[in-house]
């Protein structure tokens, strides 16, 4: 049984904004807030759309707040309300009187600094929706090819503003991989910037949306953001940004929308395959958003929030954007490397803008612990944090303590919490009025009527099952965009009438969940199944490993045979014998695990192929270590690493 590591002090708990819900309600404790929420999702989910002050042009009918009469798989939520996300983004909190509170603090890579406040983000907003306004019409597709700019932010909401749906597409996607999203998502018009740089490298991002284009035949129009003064090639689809925002009025009305018409389309980062297009909607996005940042996180007008996840994923629009903006909170947005110049510049940005709330991926966590030493560390103060978050892939308990004890001080939670882009936020995560333990992924959020269970579908107590949500939600996707029966083979074919989410997970003795890793990374040794994530959460306990992706390749004899690529830490590739540590590792995992757990080979690579969210791509590595085609790499973030591959040493 393992022990709490943190209890919140009886003044976070008091303060938080999830305790002010419980006392309206009059709920004891969060075990009676999960048990209650799950059993009265309609209740629970019009509570928070009034804690958290969403604004409705027309109510929604309080005799059916959820519609499942089309089935479970296609609920729709809030019933004939009308509303606009955007509204209760930015117009509301400006006639509120808080219009001059600063929403965007933004810095790049190359050190530049601004502040937008709500009603600079607001006009800029308005003056690219009145542009939008005469090339598409509502719930036409915008895509937004862009890097991390505040002019990105507020041609979401201008879309937003207007009734079009906005599809984020992350700058650092090839040219083919804009053209398959510009392709499906049928966009009429791509907002795209000149360039930006990347570790002081240009990258000439008009130049690549103009090959995607030469592949599609649905854009008309361009708009182009002169961001970093890089030259290309205007055509007569263009149109300058710069134009845009000296030519247009500043005002502009919000289109009433219902609650269930198309916000925003995004596709999953494409770990296993096609990418798929999620679908999310104005109504439950606008609620579930909010009470994302509100209760799990716990963001507060006080409070600013630096979680560098780019809006081309579900963290960065549901926390950095829309949860933020909802609540009148400010996000510290970043362009650039996270390692650039120097390694420790997340920690330099914590300081100097006094950061209150602090998101990671555990990917990013890695790199900062690989190359940050504890003198470095102590050089900066860290003091203003008081939440940490992370989400993005199973995190390894060094990797945890490491984030709690350097980063946090052992003095700020870890909220720890996991979803998908499907999901549109979390299913699962540490409250910050809860005692924690490492790596625990908490419990199911409140509103949600999650599960661990077999392979009947009966509940999981005391071992590992797969992780399956019983009840619709408000941001449940609205199915993959052009393709319904592959959303229903997905998610909803395992059991009848389940959403099956794809992951392993186990409930410990004190009810607190924990995820092992997605079910599609299952590896089958002489009939015994080993999650990869195991494998390497047992290899990441050497001192001598930085992270590692195992993967499972046929055996005549076995089935499946273990393989593990491993990436060290740089002072240990230099102490060590490598074929020693190979076996050394190898033996390790035995005696973590198993003897019928010890990987047969051990390759050592200086990089993994990861998505820019963080999540290490096996399927990758498995088809490199196959020798097979690789399917969709548009995801990649580190493309060099797939050569790494073919070039262990």
């Amino acid at each position: 049984m393992m022990d709490y590591v943190f209890i919140p002090s009886y003044d976070a708990v008091r303060s938080s904004n999830i305790a002010r819900f419980m006392d309206v309600y009059g709920i004891r404790d969060y075990k009676e807030l999960i048990e209650r929420a799950s059993k009265d999702i309609e209740w629970y989910w019009d509570a928070v759309s009034h804690d958290l002050n969403i604004e409705w042009f027309k109510h929604y009918s309080r005799d059916k707040i959820l519609d499942v009469s089309d089935g479970i798989e296609w609920a729709r939520w809030f019933v004939d309300g009308k509303c606009n996300i955007a509204y209760n983004c930015l117009e509301k909190h400006i006639k509120d009187g808080k219009g001059s509170r600063p929403a965007i603090v933004w810095e790049n890579e190359q050190g530049s600094r601004r502040i937008v406040t709500y009603s600079e983000l607001h006009s800029m907003s308005c003056r690219i929706a009145n542009a939008l306004s005469a090339m598409v019409e509502k719930g036409d597709v915008v895509c937004i090819y862009m890097p991390m700019v505040p002019e990105a932010i507020a041609s979401m909401l201008a879309c937003s503003i207007i009734g079009a749906v906005h599809s984020v597409v992350f700058s650092g996607f090839s040219a083919r991989a804009l053209a398959d999203r510009l392709n499906d998502a049928r966009a009429k018009v791509l907002i795209t910037a000149d360039g930006y740089y990347r570790r002081g490298k240009p990258i000439e991002l008009k130049n690549s949306a103009d090959e995607a284009l030469k592949m599609n035949d649905t854009v008309e129009r361009v708009i182009v953001h002169e961001y970093s003064n890089m030259q290309f090639e205007e055509s007569s689809k263009d149109v300058m940004m710069s134009s845009i925002l000296k030519q247009e009025s500043s005002h502009a009305e919000c289109v009433e929308m219902d609650a269930e018409d198309r916000l925003f389309i995004l596709y999953t980062s494409g770990t296993t395959g096609r990418p798929k297009g999620t679908v999310h909607v104005h109504g439950g996005f606008m609620v579930f958003a909010a009470q994302q940042a509100a209760y799990l996180v716990d963001m507060k007008d006080s409070d600013l929030l630096f979680w560098p996840a780019d809006i081309g994923w579900i963290t960065g629009q549901t926390w950095s954007v829309y949860g933020s903006l909802l609540l009148n909170c400010t996000s510290l947005i970043y362009d650039g490397a996270l390692d650039y110049p120097l390694p420790d510049r997340v920690l330099r940005m914590v300081d100097d803008y006094n950061v209150t709330i602090l998101g990671m991926a555990p990917t990013a966590l890695r790199a900062i612990m690989r190359a940050v030493d504890d003198e470095t560390i102590s050089r900066y103060r860290l003091d203003t944090l008081r939440i940490l978050a992370c989400t993005g892939e199973v995190i390894h308990e060094d990797e945890w303590f490491w984030y709690f004890k350097r980063i946090g001080k052992a003095r700020c939670p870890v909220i720890n919490l996991s979803g998908g882009t499907e999901v549109g936020g979390a299913i699962l995560s540490v409250l910050p009025i809860m005692p924690i333990k490492p790596c625990t992924v908490g419990i199911q959020v409140p509103g949600f009527d999650a599960d661990v269970v077999d392979d009947e579908c009966r509940p999981v107590r005391g071992g590992k099952g797969y992780l399956v949500i019983r009840k619709p939600w408000p941001a449940m996707t609205r199915g993959i965009l052009n393709d319904p029966a592959r959303y229903i083979e997905v998610y909803w074919s395992r059991f009848n009438g389940v959403w099956f989410h794809g992951d392993y997970a186990s409930i410990d003795e004190d009810g607190l969940w924990y995820l092992h890793g997605r079910v599609d990374d299952v590896i089958k040794v002489a009939g015994h199944r080993f999650s990869s994530a195991d494998i390497e959460a047992a290899l990441a306990m050497h001192e001598a490993v930085a992270e590692s992706a195992v993967v499972g390749l046929p055996d005549e004899l076995k089935g499946e045979r273990i393989v593990a690529y491993v990436v060290l830490k740089p002072l240990y590739r230099k102490m060590y014998d490598l074929p020693r540590l190979r076996d050394e590792l190898k033996r390790h995992v035995e005696n973590a695990i198993g003897k019928i757990a010890r990987p047969d080979s051990i390759y050592f690579v200086d990089d993994l192929p990861k998505t820019r969210s963080g999540k290490v791509m096996r399927r990758l590595v498995r088809a490199k270590a196959l020798g097979i085609k690789l399917g969709d790499v548009s995801s990649i973030e580190n493309i060099a690493s797939l050569e790494m591959l073919d070039n262990p040493y």
